[in-house]
């Protein structure tokens, strides 16, 4: 996928720059207006809408499918009073996962994992910006990861309604992270299909080739995974911010979460270097063994030969050149000669 990189040192936060791909051709807002009693979502909402997060009575969470039109972020940010570098990490999505505080908002940016059938891994950039009573979430691309939580606020499932956006922004990351988590055991289950330990076959560099792949994965998500651990630490050590002391219990979670999902990729990075380290060992071994089995027919052969060569010569003097039985004699030592060598190297077990 090719993507702009941007020159850090010509850029202009003032004009904002999208770096990633038109995925959609008509960009979805989503606004649910939410209490313990009732929700609203307004099928009218659309980007010319103005945005009116009132305090008091209601939770508002605005997801916006779709970052390609730059005046319509711009616009949103504008009315909540982003700042112009956080608008640039929401059009950049070659950002690494961060939290910065601002006065009146927090503003996250994380890497969601897609699902792939190939070797490439995807990952689509999220970003949120979290209020007092408000959140806004941006996402490049329509995926469903979310919908069970649209679905716990539509029919009132458990506890979202009567929390505040900060919880929901818990959920949301957990969901994520269900997703990594979904694609960590994804990658052992392929694991098990590549077996190296079975004597009737010569492991193939497809196997070698795909071990390599399964690495490159995991790396990935431990570049992606990291970083939300330390933010995450960093937001649990805040005493005041926009999530409440009873929630901080959630996010604390989702610290164990990452943790949980750095550990699972340290084991399967450990055992994809024991594969890879048992792949030249075998390939190694199987090596040996052809070359053993050359060097013992060379061997065998060596001797042969010499004596080939000696009663090859035609001088008129040669002692059993004109003896009656000389030709079968020869036979009979050069017969004598494999037969021994054959039993010593059996004896020593060397094929």
């Amino acid at each position: 996928m090719k993507r702009k990189i941007l020159n850090r040192k010509k850029v202009n936060p003032s004009i904002p720059v999208y770096t990633g791909e038109k995925h959609l051709e008509k960009i979805c807002l989503q606004l649910f207006k939410y209490n313990a009693e009732e929700y609203i979502e307004d099928p009218e909402f659309s980007k010319n809408s103005p945005l009116h997060f009132e305090a008091g009575a209601y939770q508002y969470w605005l997801n916006i499918h779709g970052i390609h039109d730059i005046d319509l972020i711009k616009n949103i940010c504008a009315q909540l009073g982003v700042h112009e570098l956080a608008i640039q990490d929401i059009l950049d999505i070659n950002q690494r996962p961060k939290f910065q505080e601002y006065s009146n908002y927090w503003f996250f940016t994380i890497k969601s994992i897609l699902p792939f059938e190939d070797d490439e891994m995807k990952f689509e950039q999220l970003s949120f910006i979290l209020g007092d009573h408000f959140l806004v979430s941006f996402q490049e691309k329509k995926a469903d990861y979310f919908d069970h939580i649209r679905q716990r606020i539509r029919e009132k499932i458990g506890i979202v309604r009567q929390r505040g956006t900060d919880y929901l922004l818990f959920l949301l990351f957990e969901s994520i992270l269900d997703n990594y988590f979904n694609t960590i055991n994804s990658i052992e289950i392929k694991l098990d299909e590549i077996n190296l330990l079975d004597i009737g076959s010569d492991p193939s560099p497809e196997s070698l080739k795909s071990i390599e792949t399964y690495k490159r994965q995991i790396h990935q998500i431990k570049k992606m995974i990291i970083p939300m651990k330390d933010f995450i630490s960093r937001i649990s050590r805040e005493e005041d911010g926009f999530i409440q002391s009873k929630h901080m219990k959630y996010y604390h979670e989702i610290k164990d979460l990452c943790l949980s999902l750095i550990d699972d990729s340290d084991k399967i990075e450990l055992k994809l270097d024991s594969y890879t380290n048992l792949f030249f060992s075998i390939q190694g071994h199987r090596m040996n063994q052809v070359m053993k089995t050359l060097t013992v027919v060379a061997t065998i052969f060596i001797p042969l030969t010499f004596i080939a060569g000696i009663y090859g010569m035609n001088f008129d003097n040669m002692p059993e050149l004109h003896w009656k039985w000389a030709y079968f004699g020869v036979w009979g030592v050069i017969i004598l000669v494999f037969g021994g060598m054959l039993y010593y190297f059996k004896k020593k077990n060397w094929f």
